[in-house]
């Protein structure tokens, strides 16, 4: 169960591209008591739980740290609202940059394969995680993600977390950076309203910008927004679809590849 929202985690799916029959499924075992707390004590004891829960998937993250550290791979958590249209991106992301270095991706979504499907079917290795009642994807369903994900070295790793604002800002994957997209067709003050989201985000993508001369969606009031809530944070408009903008965010990305390239050979020798 997330601490956070109470969502449920009682089974986890994760499907490579062989068939359902490879599939990793968690079963989570909770003894539940009924006898009666007081509120001091109920709130202590959910305290308790929210921190034993992350306190255990930062072990995992750490652990998923090292795996991509070794192998000098850059990790990108993509996080966003459904809708944002962060697979499009991903799609189009991995058609211009495959044969330039290794892609591979990890699909978090509630239900249905159809994203990683839509991932294998443009040219690199794609896992499903289903996280039934869950609201987010954890380090561990990460870690036995990479168990069954073919991926070569020093090259990106994308995991596409469940459509959410809330949860998955929590939970940290391993990841070297965490990218929120958001499309203009949102309202601008999605970053005030969902301000931890934002505010753990290295980078925000405007995506949709093709859609603007059709809306009254003020970027530069949005950008404001998210400058406030973390004026670190890096942010580039774009479009997916149309694939205006996008050669900055291909750059960011090989950036990052090279970052994690070079440390890697720092600690070879």
């Amino acid at each position: 169960m997330c601490s956070t929202c109470g969502c449920g985690t009682d089974e986890v799916k994760i499907t490579g591209p062989e068939s359902s029959s490879q599939a990793h499924t968690q079963h989570h075992q909770h003894s539940h008591g009924h006898h009666h707390t007081h509120s001091h004590d109920t709130e202590t004891r959910l305290l308790q739980v929210e921190q034993d829960l992350l306190r255990k998937n930062n072990e995992y993250a750490d652990a998923n740290r090292r795996f991509f550290s070794r192998r000098g791979m850059f990790a990108v958590n993509l996080m966003s609202s459904p809708g944002s249209g962060k697979t499009t991106l991903l799609v189009n992301t991995i058609h211009a940059l495959k044969t330039s270095f290794p892609v591979a991706v990890i699909e978090g979504d509630q239900q249905t394969s159809q994203d990683a499907e839509r991932i294998r079917s443009a040219g690199v290795p794609g896992i499903q995680i289903n996280t039934g009642k869950g609201c987010h994807l954890d380090a561990h369903m990460v870690g036995h993600a990479l168990e069954q994900l073919s991926i070569e070295d020093n090259g990106v790793l994308f995991i596409e977390n469940v459509g959410n604002l809330v949860c998955p800002a929590a939970f940290d994957l391993g990841e070297a950076r965490k990218v929120v997209v958001m499309s203009v067709t949102e309202g601008e003050d999605k970053p005030l309203k969902y301000p931890d989201m934002f505010a753990v985000a290295d980078l925000l993508l405007l995506n949709k910008i093709d859609l603007l001369p059709h809306l009254t969606f003020d970027p530069d009031r949005c950008i404001d927004f998210a400058k406030r809530v973390n004026p670190g944070i890096e942010i580039l408009r774009l479009s997916a679809l149309s694939g205006a903008g996008c050669d900055a965010w291909w750059a960011w990305l090989d950036s990052g590849r090279a970052t994690a390239r070079a440390a890697r050979a720092a600690v070879d020798g």
